[in-house]
């Protein structure tokens, strides 16, 4: 791997290979351009063609004038339910590459992943791809760039771009120069010397050798035996491997690097640092978490007070597992998306691994509780004690699915609630008899509709002052079920407060919503 070892002017820092992050809609091809730039097939392995984690992959190229660089690549999840996947991709790249196809231009997820890159405020190429396809329309796929204020070279704006195919590979050494030149032109570095940093790519628990990660190196030099920190997780460095899950000793700046050996599951996006020895690092993580312990009880704080002004909400319990952290943060994102007034879904416990005895245990304690998996099974254990008691467990391997079963969830716990519609109003010209609490008014309909059996309400300057019912309508002396707007009519209605002309009545039903 060639790092350009030509010193920057502060004499310190040299060049280093870009982290460059993939992001686009579902389906537009961000994953099959990898696969051609890493000659490796990954996509077809996916649930549902869909990426539902970040990769971080390194490939070496060779330049127009010969000389050979290095990128390394974050595949960010294009789907919707993604979205704090892909931000986590964005706050740790370089640069963003911008998929958008050729055949459907600017989707919904497009405009998310842009506006991701826009809040991480890193150097933007646009990767206009599938241009293979029959219906490929290069000059339309710009317009709907430009629709949406994403303004390239040449047509308007100041964005890079070029035109690739995942299929043939057209365009794809273009999109590697491209990537070089605006890390050249951004001043992409690092010290090889320096304090070593990075982030946290994917987080996962490994079943034979516990909690790991993928991190990215953006400065310094790891090597086995260092201490680094990732907020309340810390690592020793005793086993790291590459992209290809070969075992190494060292990883220079750019390089993804699997990291066995952590003390917990760090998160996702998470930036690490190295610290002298893990005394220093027990320290560290001892701070991290008393600040986010604090920060997350003014946090609640706040939602308490929130809640507590608000009307009352129906909880609906939920337990997660799943087989990476990055899965985790995808689902509660989707369960963010349904909350209302009514109902509100409470992560009570999650984590990465199969359903166990735990999980089982856990939500029986609590009533109503949802056990959900994502790409993991159910252990006997806890299988046994799940249909002893019913819990309701689903489990999934696409999100989406996840999301309409969500939904329909929420749909069917909402509370139910009575609401009055009013069906219409009239004007009391004249109060004709009154026997005890039955009274026959004679009234003109205002607007809306009168109809038999509706409930009513008496308004008198505009203050309520009674209620009651129609029990019978009369127009032009035949009995009827309704009157329409503008008639006049005879009606008996029942109610304890006396009705006087000029009263306004207006009627209503109550419905369940």
């Amino acid at each position: 791997m060639d790092t350009s070892n030509q010193k920057e002017k502060n004499g310190t820092k040299t060049a280093r290979p870009p982290i460059v992050a993939v992001m686009g809609h579902v389906d537009h091809g961000k994953s099959t351009l990898l696969d051609y730039i890493r000659k490796k097939d990954t996509a077809s392995g996916e649930a549902g063609g869909i990426t539902q984690k970040i990769g971080a992959y390194e490939i070496i190229h060779t330049k127009n004038d010969g000389q050979k660089k290095a990128i390394t690549f974050l595949d960010t999840p294009g789907h919707e339910a993604f979205a704090t996947i892909r931000t986590c991709g964005a706050n740790g790249a370089d640069i963003a590459i911008l998929v958008v196809s050729a055949e459907d231009g600017v989707m919904p997820q497009t405009m998310d992943a842009y506006l991701c890159i826009k809040k991480a405020g890193i150097p933007l190429i646009v990767a206009i791809n599938k241009i293979d396809k029959t219906n490929a329309d290069l000059e339309r796929t710009k317009g709907s760039l430009a629709e949406n204020e994403i303004y390239l070279e040449g047509y308007g704006g100041d964005i890079p771009w070029t035109a690739t195919s995942a299929k043939t590979g057209e365009g794809i050494s273009e999109l590697l120069e491209l990537i070089d030149l605006v890390a050249e032109v951004n001043g992409i570095s690092g010290n090889q010397e320096g304090e070593i940093s990075g982030f946290i790519v994917e987080a996962d628990r490994d079943p034979r050798r516990g909690p790991a990660a993928t991190a990215v190196i953006k400065n310094g030099t790891l090597k086995q035996g260092d201490v680094i920190v990732a907020g309340s997780a810390f690592a020793t460095i005793k086993i790291m491997e590459n992209d290809n899950g070969a075992i190494i000793k060292e990883a220079s700046m750019g390089m993804p690097v699997r990291i066995i050996g952590w003390s917990v599951l760090p998160k996702n996006g998470a930036p690490f640092n190295s610290v002298s020895n893990k005394k220093e690092a027990e320290e560290v993580v001892r701070k991290n978490i008393e600040k986010e312990i604090s920060d997350n009880l003014t946090d609640n704080l706040k939602n308490s007070q929130a809640e507590a002004a608000g009307v009352e909400q129906l909880i609906i319990p939920i337990i997660i597992k799943a087989n990476a952290s990055g899965t985790i943060d995808a689902i509660k994102h989707e369960l963010n998306k349904i909350e209302n007034e009514r109902v509100k879904v409470k992560v009570i416990n999650f984590g990465v691994g199969d359903i166990s005895e735990n999980d089982a245990k856990i939500a029986e304690s609590a009533k109503g509780a949802i056990i959900v998996g994502f790409n993991v099974k159910i252990d006997s254990r806890a299988k046994t004690l799940i249909e002893r008691s019913a819990i309701e467990t689903k489990l999934f391997d696409v999100i989406y699915k996840f999301s309409e079963w969500l939904i329909e969830l929420a749909l069917n716990r909402t509370p139910k609630i009575k609401v009055e519609e009013k069906q219409g109003s009239i004007k009391v010209l004249k109060l004709f008899s009154k026997d005890k609490d039955k009274q026959i008014i004679g009234g003109k309909v205002i607007d809306g509709k009168f109809s038999l059996g509706d409930e009513v309400k008496i308004k008198r300057r505009e203050a309520e002052i009674g209620r009651g019912k129609i029990r019978e309508l009369q127009r032009q002396k035949a009995r009827v079920d309704e009157i329409p707007t503008g008639a006049e009519f005879g009606s008996l209605i029942e109610s304890g407060i006396t009705i006087a002309p000029g009263d306004i009545i207006e009627s209503f039903i109550v419905v369940e919503k």
